[in-house]
């Protein structure tokens, strides 16, 4: 399995300390119980290898493999607050040299910050009996059953290969929580009712799974995925089905779930439509790119809308362009010059601009003061909770 030499575990404890000692230091962690869970779990042996990006001498971006070795340096690489790539999808990736390759990620070892805030937030106490989704390299999962026990840790991934190296290395640090191979949206281990549930994947809308498998006054910590933008909930499932809660103060993203262990379909990409005009606007890709409540409000204004980068090739000026199904488009540049060019339906970036105009008269508010609800039937909607602005969302799953 790849896994690290013996002699790197008492080498790496100092370092296991000062990672815990850093996120407690910034806030991440907030409890004694976590703080000891990162101290006591090395991730190196879970992560023994990653993929870094950089420019080969040939000047292509490539993903460069990186190595937890005995040697100090490289040791105390696994233990920088950072994400850490694991896995490339084989369908783009190429290999350029012996140790780097093109391509997509696939999986990866959370931003141990990001996953201590997530930790956190689901409140977890003794006895509660714990559902992850994304296993990916264990690294949660070993966290989880040095807080609870192995007993209560229930973790499933899309990936056999992933729950099956997983395995071994938790084994390695004598943890062994239930672990299942499965589309961790619609199959969930069965016999089991739980208390709480975290995801480290994103997902459009809280899977009926999720809800039927849990107790009334379960949490869930999760990625709302709502287009454009979207970021980490915290719900309480009621004895009625519904689960309600709110953005959290805890921010990331994580890459979506998926439906084959492999790889991730390539999104249908309409023909664009014409060129229709350019014209002066108050919204900026500055503006957008800055700002992450603006973002998602642009999200909830414009749910059928994707944001993507778009480069000039006969400029190389690279823009913010606002695109959808039907061959819309809209983009404004990084420039001093503050235009928007579009093409098809002219509505499109004024509803954009509506959205900004929105965020500036309720004082560019923080993204925590937005609300998120799933009703029994699968509704779901987004409340401003000052004003009780309300935008519902139409996502569906199995």
């Amino acid at each position: 399995m790849g896994g690290p030499p013996p002699d790197t575990f008492d080498a790496a404890r100092p370092h296991m300390a000062a990672l815990a000692d850093a996120l407690s230091g910034s806030g991440a962690i907030r409890t004694p119980q976590w703080r000891d869970a990162f101290a006591s779990v090395p991730r190196h042996v879970l992560v023994p290898t990653w993929f870094e990006q950089e420019q080969n001498e040939k000047g292509i971006t490539v993903w460069r493999q990186r190595r937890a070795t005995a040697d100090v340096r490289h040791l105390a690489a696994a233990y920088r607050d950072v994400t850490l790539v694991t896995a490339l999808d084989p369908a783009s990736a190429e290999q350029v040299d012996d140790t780097a390759w093109t391509g997509v990620p696939t999986s990866s070892s959370t931003l141990p910050s990001l996953m201590a805030g997530m930790l956190e937030d689901l409140s977890v106490h003794d006895g509660h009996r714990v559902l992850e989704i994304g296993t990916g390299t264990g690294y949660n999962a070993a966290l989880l059953c040095a807080r609870l026990g192995d007993r209560l840790v229930h973790s499933t991934d899309i990936d056999p290969d992933l729950i099956t190296t997983a395995r071994t290395r938790l084994a390695q640090l004598g943890y062994q929580p239930q672990l299942t191979a499965g589309d961790g949206r619609t199959t969930l281990p069965e016999g089991h009712a739980f208390d709480r549930i975290i995801a480290t994947c994103s997902v459009p809308a809280i899977p009926q799974a999720w809800i039927e498998h849990t107790r009334p006054g379960a949490v869930i910590v999760t990625d709302i995925a709502l287009g454009i933008e979207g970021g980490l909930v915290r719900l309480t499932v009621d004895a009625g089905r519904r689960a309600t809660g709110r953005f959290t103060a805890t921010t990331g993203r994580f890459m979506p779930a998926r439906g084959t262990p492999r790889t991730y379909p390539r999104p249908h990409r309409p023909r664009p439509a014409p060129e229709a005009d350019t014209r002066p606007t108050p919204l900026t890709a500055s503006d957008i790119q800055a700002h992450y409540t603006l973002r998602l409000l642009l999200a909830l204004h414009l749910p059928d809308t994707e944001l993507v980068y778009y480069v000039d090739d006969a400029t190389g000026t690279t823009s913010i362009q606002l695109q959808r199904d039907d061959g819309a488009w809209a983009r404004a540049p990084f420039t001093a010059d503050h235009t928007v060019t579009y093409g098809g339906d002219p509505g499109l970036w004024q509803q954009a601009e509506a959205a900004r105009h929105w965020w500036n008269t309720h004082h560019r508010p923080a993204h925590d003061q937005f609300a998120y609800a799933r009703e029994a039937d699968g509704d779901a909607a987004v409340r401003h909770l000052p004003t009780g602005t309300v935008w519902p969302r139409a996502e569906r799953l199995p």
